[in-house]
């Protein structure tokens, strides 16, 4: 059995000093009295949208090209995400999903997939192509029966979208709000209908309006659907951040990247004319198309910007994810779990990292 000492994340975003003793499994969380401890010990992150990164882009990758993802992600930190499709005719999304589905059988760290549209608003396209539907009929048949379909992004104002939302939870998809023109009222009648998210909150969303609330007044509201954010410090300025934070607490965030392939030849159509430019992927009329950011690197954002704790960070980058998504053998350090472990320095950097116990190296 290894072990390791430092100050521990736990499930509660407190990070008090103890050791772990684990396996394959954790087998054994022990407090340690010992005021020396240094290196903070957390769950392995996890990411819940990923379109891509380096030259592998989502829409035309293969299983193996996703799977080699997973080794690189996980020297980031990242031990576990969802492969994200964009809007795209169904043909071609069924076929993303066949090659996604694939590599989930193959790599445990795939989750699945994460489906962001084609049942979005026109008003709200972000870099998406006006290839929107509406979320019944044949077309929601189709995208309920994709393989490895984990969680799908919708708008919530859209003819049919409540009844979705309930259809598709049923199936044990996870629906979250996005891509939005919504009033308050029927983002929180979608949260009600049982909707756990908010799809990259503030982005493709009305603006925040005192007179006119919209879906980010609801994701900042209290509710029983998390508000994911992209902490990359362009998608949402620092403090929008820190507001979001002190509105939900740790609890009711997640963190995610959006991220993008950053090799212009490897992008799918609508991405391939986006640029990285100021932290972030654009598109040539400075439309945000992407993240490029880490999961690390959004932690430390939320750190040293956005006035959280450590703890709390951790929360929103692995605990929650992988509440979002009902996984209760991940993002924590409890007995019994995965040991997807990282060890983090004082200064946040990145010392070791596990997956299912083994030291990558």
């Amino acid at each position: 059995m290894k072990r390791l000492r430092g100050l521990i994340a736990r499930p509660d975003g407190s990070t008090p000093p103890g050791i772990v003793g684990f396996g394959e499994t954790i087998e054994s969380v022990e407090p340690d009295g010992g005021a020396d401890a240094i290196d903070y010990i957390v769950p392995g992150f996890i990411d819940l949208q990923v379109n891509g990164c380096g030259a592998t882009d989502v829409m035309n990758a293969s299983a193996q090209a996703l799977c080699e993802l997973c080794a690189e992600f996980a020297r980031e930190g990242t031990t576990a995400w969802l492969a994200t499709a964009i809007t795209s005719p169904l043909p071609r999304i069924e076929t993303v999903a066949a090659t996604i589905a694939e590599a989930a059988r193959a790599r445990g760290a795939i989750l699945g997939m994460h489906l962001e549209g084609p049942f979005i608003s026109a008003a709200r396209l972000g870099a998406h192509p006006a290839l929107n539907l509406e979320p019944r009929g044949v077309a929601l048949a189709h995208v309920a029966a994709l393989p490895a379909l984990r969680m799908i992004t919708l708008a919530p104002e859209l003819a049919g979208a409540l009844e979705a939302v309930a259809a598709l939870g049923a199936r044990g998809i996870v629906v979250s709000l996005g891509h939005t023109d919504a009033s308050l009222e029927q983002a929180q009648a979608a949260v009600t209908a049982g909707a756990r998210m908010f799809t990259h909150t503030f982005n493709a969303m009305a603006p925040l309006d005192h007179r006119h609330p919209g879906a980010a007044t609801a994701a900042m509201l209290p509710s029983p659907a998390w508000a994911a954010v992209i902490a990359d410090a362009v998608h949402v300025h620092p403090a929008m951040l820190r507001l979001l934070y002190l509105a939900r607490g740790a609890g009711g965030i997640c963190l995610t990247t959006d991220r993008v392939a950053t090799s212009a030849t490897a992008r799918a159509s609508p991405l391939a004319a986006a640029a990285v430019a100021g932290g972030a992927a654009r598109m040539p009329d400075g439309r945000l198309a992407g993240g490029i950011i880490s999961m690390l690197g959004a932690v430390r954002i939320m750190v040293e910007r956005a006035g959280a704790s450590v703890g709390a960070a951790v929360l929103m980058a692995a605990t929650n994810p992988a509440r979002v998504l009902g996984l209760g053998e991940r993002g924590v350090i409890e007995a019994g779990a995965r040991a997807d472990l990282l060890v983090l320095g004082p200064g946040l950097e990145l010392k070791a990292v596990f997956v299912g116990g083994r030291e990558l190296t």
